[in-house]
């Protein structure tokens, strides 16, 4: 079985994502890392020589890929991975997918204090500017995230949560 952690960045899935694994004993990984070793380049660096599209169309590899090699994984996706290609469709059909909903203002706090210059949709973004592209870009996937196979609030954000949703 696989198990998808979604939602925006800076929402957990990372974080949330090692504990389960570990707890469950499944692989763990990071779809974001998976692609960047892949590619041999940062996240950056991949939006720089081919933009953000081309940056989707790695995504969708990555995923069909894991899928392919993994018996079993938790696997954190980017913030967008589920927003193109019916990837969120793909992700439901090959496993169980976790929503992590997290509030604006604390993805903000969480992202300054993480450094969001190493992700290229933030970079140079002012407090305000954070706020208003993370709530506009929610507004956007929200559609996506809806359609997960459970929603975590961040109150509820903890491993025995999804283990108890999942029967583990």
């Amino acid at each position: 079985m696989f198990i998808f952690l979604i939602g925006m960045m800076g929402s957990g899935k990372t974080t949330l994502g090692r504990q389960l694994a570990q707890e469950i004993g499944y692989a763990f990984v990071d779809l974001d890392a998976y692609i960047v070793a892949q590619q041999g380049r940062s996240i950056a660096q991949l939006f720089a020589e081919g933009g953000e599209a081309r940056f989707r169309e790695l995504e969708r590899q990555a995923l069909e890929e894991l899928v392919e090699n993994h018996g079993q994984a938790v696997i954190a996706t980017g913030g967008g991975a589920p927003c193109f290609f019916d990837n969120i469709g793909f992700i439901n059909h090959h496993g169980q997918s976790v929503f992590l909903d997290v509030p604006v203002e604390v993805l903000a706090n969480r992202l300054i204090t993480q450094g969001q210059e190493q992700r290229p949709l933030l970079a140079g973004k002012s407090r305000a500017e954070l706020i208003s592209y993370l709530a506009e870009t929610i507004a956007h996937r929200k559609q996506f995230y809806e359609r997960a196979s459970y929603t975590l609030s961040a109150s509820e954000q903890r491993v025995q949560s999804i283990k108890k949703w999942l029967n583990l």
